[in-house]
């Protein structure tokens, strides 16, 4: 090429924000002069990139808001698709933000650009249809995870497994005591890590069961402390008010943003249902997965849910590596028992086999995944 590489790219929160940042470097080692054009966080940003619109146009969450939001979003993708065609990129990248992103590559792809799309939707665990929706929009989808790419296999949908971001950033051993005194813990204590969620609603249903948990796991093991991470302010506040009214002799350590230390400063984690759990997994800790939703929120997943696990870590290892106790089952009783029989063993074998997951997708994602966004405009330039 004689004129700098052009790469469409929107990112619509944080994370996809970190994603396109790693991308943009690791694309910038073979272009350097590669420009980048669409919608940016402050990382990505900061490397460059032309952000036509602020990344927070993109973060509406629920049904309700999503439709007060229709009319600007559409004239969002309507610009977008306009900036487009005026200067066409190379290739368009959509980083996760699937709502979004998946109509913009369809509508790009019928003015006959070519597109990514990074992150792949959970279409393996329910709404299995959607992958012809996504057919329909991208040429290659980027997965973070091996069984994605087989479920895309199955279809015939192009899709390359560039393995995990976190994988790579977190060490294949994390350091206990360093974890410790990074929170001023008591190393001479045995650790519980309580993560009760991120999101309002999660906070407000699983931090009684789980602080119930830690009440009679106290009465059994004296030398056993707690501590809780939150992800700011407003959570932390949200989860001291339910503490004083359900354990309010229970001491307890809660500290900011700090979820991988505190997992790491952990014998044992008892956490949400989430990404949590696959952190929790390549920090190399034994965890109890829980989590509750509404009643007729979880009927209906139950008959749309396509897979026997929620968590990553049995989804990853295709077996129930680590007990995940949903709805009803979370429950104080049920908890304790699982979490004393980690507090009882070694947990050894366990470890070797979250050690033997977080190889397999460990990857160098961000180059990788680069390599798979220049493979398309090498095969755009053929066509």
């Amino acid at each position: 090429m004689t004129r700098p590489l052009r790469i469409g790219i929107v990112a619509g929160e944080i994370s996809g924000d970190i994603l396109g940042a790693g991308l943009i470097r690791a694309i910038r080692e073979q272009h350097p002069d590669a420009e980048f054009v669409g919608i940016g966080g402050p990382r990505m940003n900061a490397l460059g990139c032309q952000s036509l619109f602020e990344m927070e146009e993109l973060a509406v969450m629920g049904l309700v808001e999503v439709l007060g939001r229709l009319p600007r979003l559409l004239k969002v993708k309507a610009e977008l698709v306009n900036a487009y065609k005026a200067n066409p990129p190379d290739v368009f990248v959509g980083i996760d933000a699937p709502d979004f992103n998946l109509r913009l590559e369809q509508t790009l792809k019928e003015q006959g650009m070519r597109t990514v799309h990074y992150v792949s939707p959970s279409v393996w665990a329910w709404r299995q249809k959607r992958i012809f929706w996504i057919e329909k929009a991208t040429h290659r989808v980027l997965a973070f995870l091996p069984f994605e790419k087989a479920f895309y296999d199955k279809f015939n949908v192009p899709c390359t497994f560039v393995g995990h971001t976190m994988a790579d950033d977190i060490p294949l051993e994390m350091d206990k005591s360093a974890a410790q005194a990074a929170l001023g813990l008591d190393s001479n204590k045995r650790w519980l890590a309580v993560l009760p969620g991120s999101r309002g609603g999660e906070v407000s249903r699983l931090s009684e069961p789980f602080l119930q948990t830690c009440v009679q796991l106290k009465a059994q093991h004296p030398d056993l402390a707690f501590v809780v991470p939150m992800v700011n302010e407003k959570r932390r506040q949200q989860f001291e008010a339910i503490k004083a009214a359900v354990a309010p002799d229970l001491p307890v350590t809660v500290v900011g943003a700090e979820a991988r230390n505190a997992m790491a400063a952990a014998d044992v984690v008892l956490l949400a249902s989430g990404t949590a759990a696959l952190e929790c997994m390549l920090v190399k800790r034994p965890m109890v997965v829980s989590y509750k939703v509404n009643s007729f929120t979880a009927w209906l997943m139950r008959r749309l849910l396509k897979t026997p696990y929620v968590s990553l870590p049995n989804i990853l290892a295709d077996r129930e590596l680590v007990p995940e106790l949903l709805q009803e089952e979370c429950d104080p009783k049920l908890l304790v028992e699982k979490l004393n029989h980690y507090l009882s063993s070694d947990n050894r074998a366990l470890i070797d086999i979250f050690t033997e997951l977080h190889h397999s997708i460990r990857c160098d994602a961000d180059r990788t995944a680069a390599k798979a966004v220049l493979e398309e405009i090498a095969l755009h330039e053929r066509v």
